[in-house]
């Protein structure tokens, strides 16, 4: 009989991970009118039980067929994930915002808790925004992760209305115990001009939960840049930022270098085509040489940086370790520069790291390139008038121009920009989480604990499995001060992650034994290299009255198989083994 449950709960752990409930109909070019044209797809959304996505892409979707649709998803409470994009192809304008006012009350309906909404390439313009605003206040997206709008054509209008949307439902979902935490933003090519960043950037701070922020080809300029700066330093966990093809000028350079040596956890800066210049450059060096400890991709392409600036940003990458791309292609550079860039790289052996240098414009005339820059400044600032509603605004840009003549005429072409010093922080447990080490996790104190216990979300269940993996890899057997504060620290985590309800514990279980490479997902999560430390700690937790009894046996069972991924330490699985045997309920 107890092998019997134990398959049960095994097959039913497998069965999370296989990427169910998902209905696709992507890229099948169908043109929807009528109710008569989609009730085939009604009929397989009404039979679908659990149905949780459904994709859309790549049809075009009139007001009728989307109204069908809608009703057909009344009743789909378990749903979370809306890929609509690219699906009003040949539509009139007028025709989106009744289609997507009717797919949203259906979602209201059925009671959903959207993960996902991806409505990318819909010209919908503001009128478009407006038609998901009611939907994005309300319930339905207090659980909302990731928010697609890339080339949707909201214009400030509609950046203005989807930042009050988003800024409310985090303060009804505050209200409401579980505060909206969006972890993925994509809004490029949508002309959101200074005001529309302006205001997303305020809903920005007030989430602080980003974790991907994508926002090319805007016509932001410094003041939108550098208020898209003071938001997204409040956001610690950002790892990807893309802003390319937007204009900084030096002034929002400056300003998002100083920024960006708040946030330890980034990976990719895409500031390519933004006009930083050469003073930009220089601060986000020093930046460099200060933070961003696990950079992987920097891109400072086609921004008129000249070869000094560029190459203190080469000197500058020497220590990261992580870093697989550095582009500075299409500055202002000069041959001599250009070779003096990769001599500097190829001596720090990273000259596979640096991308190519084909389309260098040369060498400026120096009187030629600060002109240019007051110029380009200069034009920032009218373009700004224009859009000033207000003249508190207008009294900020006097001060801004007044701070920039002045910045103009100190001599710091050839050196480092000093950037505003950032306030010493002590060690984090973000720091620790972001990097592990046995140092920084016993310079957290003897309340690393309670630390863990208020700072990791264990909602999150992918969270909070990384940081179990991440404490417990630091794990020392030797090391009686680690080891007890390593297991002090995994008792805090645990205790509170296996106070929540019992599916959430089932998911913890299931996504630890697919990080641990016992069980196969089709999620695209790639297992970590088993170190004997997370098996240590995991026989630690399982002799303690917090764990789970009925999940002895699962873990049992998975343990039991001969499995590659755990080869490496092949005392500790073993030893873990036999407690859970030992711990078994006799039969």
């Amino acid at each position: 009989m107890a092998s019997d449950v134990v398959a049960q709960l095994a097959d039913s752990l497998a069965r999370t991970q296989v990427g169910e409930g998902e209905l696709s109909f992507k890229g099948q070019g169908l043109k929807l009118d009528t109710a008569e044209s989609v009730k085939d797809i009604v009929k397989e959304i009404q039979e679908y039980k659990g149905l949780k996505a459904l994709r859309l892409e790549g049809n075009t979707v009139g007001v009728e067929a989307a109204q069908t649709i809608a009703k057909a998803l009344q009743d789909k409470a378990d749903f979370q994930c809306c890929y609509w994009s690219d699906m009003f192809t040949g539509r009139l304008r007028s025709e989106i915002p009744p289609a997507l006012i009717s797919l949203g009350e259906a979602l209201l309906t059925a009671g959903a808790q959207l993960k996902v909404l991806d409505l990318s390439d819909n010209a919908f313009g503001p009128d478009g925004v407006k038609s998901i605003e009611n939907l994005l206040k309300s319930s339905a997206c207090y659980t909302l992760q990731e928010l697609r709008l890339n080339n949707c054509g909201m214009g400030i209008g509609g950046g203005k209305i989807l930042a009050a949307a988003l800024t409310e439902c985090h303060k009804r979902s505050s209200e409401a115990g579980s505060p909206l935490k969006l972890k993925i933003f994509i809004a490029g090519r949508n002309r959101l001009e200074n005001c529309g960043a302006t205001a997303l950037a305020q809903a920005f701070q007030l989430m602080g939960s980003l974790e991907e922020v994508h926002m090319p080809q805007n016509g932001i300029n410094h003041a939108g840049v550098t208020a898209l700066a003071n938001a997204l330093q409040h956001n610690p966990q950002l790892r990807v930022l893309n802003l390319n093809d937007n204009t900084f000028t030096k002034k929002g350079a400056i300003a998002m270098a100083q920024a960006l040596k708040h946030l330890r956890n980034v990976q990719v800066i895409n500031f390519g085509d933004c006009l930083i210049r050469s003073e930009g450059a220089l601060a986000i060096a020093q930046t460099l040489e200060e933070g961003l400890p696990i950079l992987k991709e920097l891109n400072l392409s086609f921004g008129e940086i000249t070869s000094e600036a560029a190459l203190a940003v080469a000197n500058a990458v020497d220590n990261k370790h992580q870093l697989e791309k550095l582009d500075l292609n299409g500055n202002s550079i000069g041959s001599e520069g250009c070779q003096d860039i990769k001599d500097v790289m190829q001596s720090m052996n990273m000259g596979d790291v640096l991308a190519s240098l084909s389309d260098d414009d040369g060498e400026p005339d120096d009187d030629e390139d600060e002109d240019d820059d007051e110029e380009d400044d200069d034009s920032d600032e009218e373009e700004e008038d224009e859009e000033v509603e207000d003249e508190e605004k207008g009294e900020d840009e006097e001060d801004e121009e007044e701070e920039e003549n002045h910045m103009q005429k100190e001599p710091s072409k050839t050196k480092m920009v000093s950037t505003p010093q950032s306030s010493p922080r002590p060690p984090d447990l973000s720091s620790f989480l972001c990097f592990p080490s046995p140092d920084k996790l016993l310079r957290l104190g003897d309340n690393r604990a309670e630390l863990i216990q208020k700072q990791v979300d264990v909602t999150d269940i992918s969270k909070t499995v990384e940081a179990f993996l991440k404490i417990s890899s630091v794990y020392k057997e030797d090391d009686v001060g680690v080891k007890k504060a390593v297991l002090d620290s995994v008792d805090g985590l645990l205790s509170k992650t296996f106070s929540m309800s019992p599916g959430q514990n089932f998911k913890f279980i299931s996504a630890l034994l697919v990080m641990l490479g016992l069980l196969k997902s089709e999620d695209k999560l790639k297992p970590v290299p088993v170190v004997a430390g997370h098996l240590h700690c995991l026989e630690h937790a399982v002799k303690q009255s917090y764990f789970p009894g009925e999940h002895i046996a699962v873990l049992h069972a998975f343990l039991s198989k001969q499995n590659k991924s755990l080869d490496s330490c092949i005392s500790a699985r073993d030893s873990l083994r036999l407690t859970l045997q030992g711990l078994l309920p006799e039969s």
